[in-house]
């Protein structure tokens, strides 16, 4: 149940985003828009309740209720940079904007893969917190496993993404044409 509830505040946040920006460019209403965007958050909050209320009611934890501590971590992290996104594509294809800025290529690529990376690690400290929140609150250490596993996923999922993000890009970064 957990899981879908999760799935549903993934395809929650997509649609408010999507409402937002018909908000904003087809409407012309900016107000309006900016509210529906303020209200994003509030999916999160939203999770993080759900998934304290299963807690609390005696539910043992799952691995569901780590990956929802990790949703929230990850929204928190890299939901100003997918709002941009979208902004500037929906802009772009329905309201005559500016066409998206390219890729970066070269060094401007490595800081770019640098910058996600650091916002991972923002992503798995907020996720972090919230699970060890989660654990701080429950009292059998046999439940507390499927929490404590994320830890592990934590150092693994940064690690993989320095190895495939900013160290890959310094690798084989795509360099200018010179002529």
């Amino acid at each position: 149940m957990l899981y879908l509830l999760i799935v549903g505040c993934e395809i929650g946040f997509w649609l408010v985003l999507l409402l937002s920006l018909v908000v904003r460019y087809q409407l012309r209403r900016e107000g309006a828009s900016r509210w529906l965007l303020r209200s994003l958050p509030a999916i999160d909050l939203l999770l993080l309740a759900f998934t304290a209320l299963d807690l609390h009611t005696g539910t043992a934890a799952t691995f569901a209720h780590g990956f929802a501590a990790v949703y929230v971590g990850f929204t928190v992290a890299f939901g100003a940079i997918a709002i941009r996104w979208a902004d500037v594509h929906f802009a772009h294809r329905f309201a005559g904007g500016a066409v998206p800025p390219a890729a970066p290529t070269g060094w401007a690529s490595v800081r770019y893969e640098l910058a996600l990376w650091l916002r991972s690690i923002v992503a798995w400290i907020i996720a972090l917190s919230l699970l060890e929140l989660m654990i701080a609150v429950l009292a059998d250490e046999a439940v507390k496993a499927p929490l404590r596993i994320w830890h592990q996923h934590a150092l693994g999922a940064v690690f993989f993404w320095f190895v495939f993000g900013p160290l890959w890009s310094l690798i084989f970064f795509r360099r200018r044409a010179t002529v």
